[in-house]
């Protein structure tokens, strides 16, 4: 077990529904096809693989996956949608979990990798990904940049979402390295608000280069999106793709 928290079952049930827009065709589309490039004629592991809003269209486009998952709630959601011999997944964390062969990709999407509360388990999550791939085979994290240039002095909450139906806004451990992300969604149409919270270790993508190095992966390409764009100074979140050597 990491330090990473556990979903409960009424948030693996409504999370299909409160991510319905993150999975839909249209916005898939790009990641899906950016991840079976990459995996080729290969087999792909997603760590944290949820509810399958990524492996189970993947699986779908003809890549064999396998995932690992934290959270039997949530993969019993994913098992709604497709049979165990279709897309195996293995209960467990995704820094130590050992998935039986080899893999031309790994990915880990959805700012995930901060689920890992220590810089030592974000370590060790990469180590975990290089044990599994096969010479050649590559890592692909999908992560926010963190937002500490809209910190101005005194401040320690950064809003990330303010709509009708939900208030998101994080609030940051500067010495830590931690984050919270806090949310109220709104329940219906009574006006009532539902409020959770999550605990994250964000990462620049310097440091995520060292993690990688530690593990005896090389950086191949970072993007700022799926669709490829380039990752630059003002980019919110990267696409990062690391090699294992041959």
């Amino acid at each position: 077990m990491t330090s990473s928290e556990l979903w409960t079952r009424a948030t693996a049930d409504r999370y299909d529904a409160e991510e319905a827009e993150a999975s839909s065709a249209a916005v898939l589309e790009p990641t899906l096809a950016f991840l079976a490039e990459l995996a080729g004629d290969g087999r792909a592991l997603e760590f944290a693989i949820g509810t399958g809003r990524v492996g189970v269209p993947l699986r779908e486009r003809g890549v064999p996956v396998v995932g690992i998952e934290l959270s039997e709630h949530m993969a019993a959601v994913l098992r709604r949608k497709v049979d165990e011999d279709v897309l195996p997944v293995v209960i467990g964390d995704m820094a130590t979990t050992i998935v039986p062969g080899g893999f031309t990709l790994v990915y880990l999407v959805y700012n995930t990798i901060t689920n890992l509360l220590t810089q030592d388990e974000q370590v060790e999550c990469f180590r975990n990904a290089a044990r599994h791939l096969e010479p050649g085979g590559r890592f692909v994290i999908e992560l926010g940049v963190p937002p500490l240039r809209l910190l101005p002095p005194g401040q320690v909450a950064v809003p990330f979402d303010v709509s009708r139906q939900h208030l998101g806004f994080d609030t940051f451990d500067l010495v830590e390295q931690l984050l919270v992300s806090h949310h109220f969604t709104r329940d219906g149409d009574g006006g009532h608000y539902r409020r959770e919270n999550s605990r994250h270790r964000y990462a620049w993508p310097a440091e995520l280069d060292l993690m990688a190095r530690i593990a005896g992966l090389e950086p191949e390409r970072r993007v700022a999106d799926w669709d490829g764009s380039p990752f630059t100074q003002d980019s919110a979140k990267h696409v990062s793709v690391w090699r294992k050597p041959v």
